[in-house]
C-alpha cells in the first residue's frame, strides 16, 4: 500500500467534516446498504442486521481467513507450530502481487508468515504456508473446504489459499460471518494476529491494510480483500465493554468506501437496539444471487470505477474517508517483526504492485518507528 494511503492520519488531529463530506458520507451509507452485508454479535451468534447475506460472492483475500483457520486447526492438532520454518517454493514465489518477493528456498517462521498474511495479504506467503501444512496447495485447499463444511459454511467453496481469481471460488456474507465468529471463539489465543498495526522486515515497514485498526474505537480485526470481480470487501471486528461484533461488507467501490461502510455498521451495532432473534444458525437462505456468483468487474475495473476511486483521494493523494467514526491515529504505528529467518540472503527490493490481483494499492510505507520486537499473543 502506498504511503499516501496513510497520510490522512499523520497529523494526529480529529478529522473535519464539511457539508460536501457529509453528503458523500450519506451517499456511501446508501451504497453500502445496496451491497451484501451482515452484522453479528460474537458472544451470542445473534444476527443484528443483514442484507443479501446469501448472495454468492468472490471472497478475494478474505479467503485468507479460511487459510488461517485451517492453519490454527493444524497447530491445535500438533501438526505444525508457530516456530516451524516455512520454505518459499518456486510456485509460491511465482504468485502475483500482493506479495513479499521472497526467493525460492528462503525461510521464515509460521509466526512471521501469519503476521504477513493478516497485515499485507501476501499471496506468495499464503501458498507457502498451504504447502507446509497440506503438503501441496491442492491438499491444503481440500482441507480448507473440509473445515468450511464442518463450520457450516454451506455456500462456500475454495480453489486456492489466497483468494486470487479462480473458477469455482465463492462464498457469502453469511458464511464469512460464520468463519469469523469461529475464529474468535475457537482460537482466542491468536486474536492478536488480526489487530496488528503493521510489521517490519527490518528493512521495510508495512502498515495494515485495515484502516480501522488504531482508528476506530475497539477495532481488533479482521481482513480486507479485493479483486475486480468482487470489488472492495472488508470483514471488521471490534470489542467494547467485553462485547465483540463482527461485520462483513462486500462489493464496495473503493478502499475508503469499504472502511466507511465497516465503521458505520459496527458503530450502529454498538449503539442501536435491534429487533428479531435470528442467529447465524437459524437464518434461512433468502434473496437473489444464490445460483451463480455475482461478478461486478464492469463496475469496478473500468473507467467508471477508476473515476469513483479517484474521487476518494484529495488533491495531494490522501485517502478521504467520510465516516465520523474513523479517527486519525493518535500514535505512530507499532510495527512488529515479521521477516526471513536470520542468516539468509537479504530479501529483494519491493517491487511495484497494482490493484488487480489481490488486496493492495501500491508499495510499502516507510515510517520511522522504534526497533521491532517480537509479538506475544
Amino acid at each position: 500500500m502506498s504511503t499516501s494511503h496513510f497520510r490522512l492520519f499523520a497529523a494526529k488531529r480529529p478529522l473535519r467534516f464539511t457539508a460536501a463530506a457529509t453528503a458523500a458520507f450519506l451517499a456511501s451509507v446508501s451504497l453500502a446498504q445496496a451491497n451484501p452485508h451482515i452484522l453479528v454479535d460474537v458472544q451470542t451468534g445473534r444476527v443484528l442486521e443483514h442484507e443479501e447475506a446469501f448472495r454468492k460472492w468472490y471472497p478475494a483475500s478474505l479467503t485468507k481467513l479460511m487459510t488461517v483457520y485451517t492453519i490454527f486447526d493444524a497447530i491445535r492438532a500438533g501438526q505444525i507450530s508457530l516456530d516451524t520454518p516455512i520454505v518459499i517454493s518456486k510456485r509460491a514465489a511465482a504468485q502475483p502481487a500482493a506479495k513479499m518477493y521472497f526467493k525460492p528456498g528462503q525461510k521464515l517462521t509460521l509466526d512471521s508468515a501469519l503476521k504477513i498474511l493478516m497485515v499485507k495479504s501476501a499471496n506468495d506467503i499464503a501458498v507457502a504456508v498451504a504447502e507446509a501444512v497440506g503438503g501441496t496447495q491442492e491438499g491444503f485447499v481440500t482441507r480448507m473446504n473440509g473445515e468450511a463444511l464442518k463450520l457450516g459454511m454451506t455456500d462456500s467453496h475454495f480453489v486456492n489459499p489466497n483468494g486470487l481469481p479462480g473458477k469455482g471460488q465463492y462464498t457469502t456474507a453469511r458464511d464469512l460471518a460464520v468463519l469469523t465468529v469461529a475464529l474468535r471463539r475457537d482460537f482466542p489465543q491468536y486474536a492478536g494476529y488480526f489487530a496488528l498495526e503493521g510489521f517490519t522486515t527490518g528493512q521495510q515497514n508495512v502498515p495494515n491494510l485495515n484502516m480501522l485498526i488504531g482508528r476506530f474505537a475497539g477495532a481488533d480485526g479482521m481482513k480486507t480483500g479485493f479483486i475486480c470481480a468482487s470489488g472492495f470487501n472488508q470483514i471488521g471486528s471490534a470489542t467494547r465493554n467485553g462485547r465483540t461484533l463482527v461485520s462483513v461488507v462486500l462489493g464496495t467501490d473503493s478502499l475508503a468506501a469499504r472502511a466507511d461502510a465497516t465503521a458505520n455498521l459496527l458503530q450502529k451495532g454498538f449503539t442501536t437496539q435491534f429487533p428479531g432473534s435470528d442467529t447465524l444458525g437459524s437464518l434461512k437462505p433468502y434473496g437473489p444471487g444464490q445460483d451463480q456468483v455475482t461478478d461486478i468487474t464492469a463496475d469496478i475495473c473500468s473507467a467508471k470505477g477508476a473515476k469513483i476511486r479517484s474521487e476518494t483521494r484529495d488533491e495531494v493523494g490522501r485517502m478521504k474517508v467520510h465516516s465520523p467514526y474513523i479517527l486519525e491515529m493518535d500514535h505512530d504505528p507499532q510495527f512488529v517483526f515479521a521477516g526471513l529467518i536470520p542468516g539468509q540472503d537479504p530479501q529483494p527490493s519491493q517491487q511495484p504492485e497494482k490493484v488487480a490481483t489481490g488486496d493492495t494499492a501500491g508499495g510499502i510505507a516507510n515510517v520511522p518507528v522504534p526497533m521491532p520486537r517480537p509479538t506475544s499473543f
